[in-house]
């Protein structure tokens, strides 16, 4: 079946967030007298949804809040961040998107974010004209790892999952694609290496061999 479709992930894949937002996160525990590790929050934290985080840092470390009012602070703080700064992109991802849509092919991005992370991003680089849409997590009642942002766009998109193909770099957002029958190449970063890649359609090195084999595959 002809490919019609790109959906990509935000944080790891379109922009190097996860250091930032790693950083964002301690900023917010340090209010609580708490630290998350490095190693943690790669494992645990990186790809998932802001409230998904909440809820697991405040089990993990005993705090005194509510999962709704934590992932409430860290919302703010990000949103701080983004008014004077945006997450710069990895390496490869304008001219990935250029060549992409310039092969005729549909372009949205399909996020765990919220959607005024995504938007920054968008507006920032210019994007919104290679975009058909956003799907961010504030559009689904569940967020990656579960498929339904997938599904979404699916039927945004009218298209079959085998018409479309997933970027991600997380064990968490390949499960979400994979589930919705999406096919999914992934671009492990620092953060993601040690996940669990098994159901990629191919693990690449980064957002040019992406392209390559986009290419060359379909």
């Amino acid at each position: 079946m002809k490919l019609r479709a790109i959906l990509f992930d935000h944080d790891g894949t379109l922009v190097d967030s996860e250091p930032i937002h790693y950083q964002l996160w301690n900023q917010v525990l340090g209010r609580y007298g708490v630290t998350i590790s490095e190693d943690v929050f790669n494992s645990v934290c990186a790809g998932m949804p802001t409230i998904t985080n909440a809820h697991d840092l405040i089990k993990r470390f005993k705090i005194c809040v509510n999962a709704q009012d934590l992932a409430e602070e860290k919302h703010a703080v990000t949103k701080e961040f983004l008014v004077d700064h945006a997450y710069p992109l990895m390496p490869g991802v304008t001219d990935a998107i250029r060549e992409l849509h310039a092969q005729g092919l549909n372009l949205a991005i399909v996020t765990g974010a919220n959607q005024h992370s995504v938007g920054a991003t968008v507006r920032s680089y210019s994007f919104d004209r290679h975009f058909e849409f956003v799907i961010s997590a504030d559009d689904v009642q569940k967020s990656k790892p579960a498929p339904d942002c997938y599904l979404l766009a699916l039927e945004k998109l009218g298209l079959k999952a085998e018409e479309c193909l997933a970027i991600e770099d997380t064990e968490h957002g390949l499960n979400a694609a994979a589930d919705a029958g999406i096919p999914c190449l992934v671009i492990p970063t620092a953060l993601s290496s040690a996940h669990n890649f098994d159901r990629a359609t191919a693990v690449l090195n980064g957002m040019p061999e992406a392209v390559e084999y986009i290419c060359s595959k379909f």
